[in-house]
């Protein structure tokens, strides 16, 4: 079994500097595989990743959010940014292998199809979609609440929570560091950003996913 990702950033034809966030979520993906085969931009703003690992999919798909909602805002005094992603993760089956990952096909790559667009429907940014509907419904229904603040991300927020899932093992005082904040910087930030939550899901889901698959 596989996962998908499939997304496409919300308001970027708001953004003059496409750059801006292209640049990032490019070189972020050209570290978990080769374009076109296990990754492709197409359309401007719509984008599909195929993860080996399917246990590894939603915190990649965490990442992402992570990477756009720090993206600088077209008006520089407000905290958020002017765009977001949207999001489904498909798990399933592959069977067939495209020269581009947008000729491949298989389970995994209708479920994540199919439950991107739903989100369009319910007006939600993160959803999963598998053979097993108990543990659709169970991840969705975390996803949904942990919408509520991870749409409202602050660029602050963004931040810290990006530099947390790229560096699991760092303490807080190594976060800091790294972004430049003093340790105390970062426990407002951390509270602020709902971290523990969002590693609470996103280890729930990875059990889940494990366990499913033993």
């Amino acid at each position: 079994m596989i996962a998908v990702i499939k997304g496409d950033i919300i308001a970027s034809r708001k953004l003059t500097d496409q750059e801006k966030w292209l640049s990032p979520l490019k070189n972020l993906l050209a570290t978990w595989g080769k374009t076109p085969e296990q990754w492709e931009l197409v359309w401007g703003d719509f984008f599909q990743v195929e993860i080996d690992h399917p246990e590894e999919a939603l915190q990649k798909a965490l990442t992402i959010k992570t990477l756009i909602k720090k993206t600088e805002p077209l008006n520089e005094r407000k905290k958020i940014s002017t765009i977001d992603v949207r999001i489904s993760i498909g798990i399933g089956e592959k069977t067939y292998s495209g020269v581009k990952i947008s000729e491949s096909n298989g389970s995994a790559f209708i479920y994540a199809g199919e439950r991107f667009d739903e989100l369009r429907k319910e007006k939600i940014t993160m959803g999963v979609k598998s053979p097993w509907s108990v543990f659709d419904e169970e991840i969705n229904l975390y996803l949904k609440l942990a919408g509520t603040f991870m749409d409202k991300w602050t660029i602050s927020s963004a931040e810290l929570m990006y530099a947390v899932l790229e560096n699991s093992t760092y303490t807080q005082e190594e976060i800091g560091k790294l972004l430049g904040i003093k340790q105390s910087g970062v426990s407002g930030r951390w509270n602020r950003a709902n971290v523990e939550e969002i590693l609470d899901v996103e280890r729930m889901y990875r059990n889940r996913i494990k366990a499913l698959l033993s």
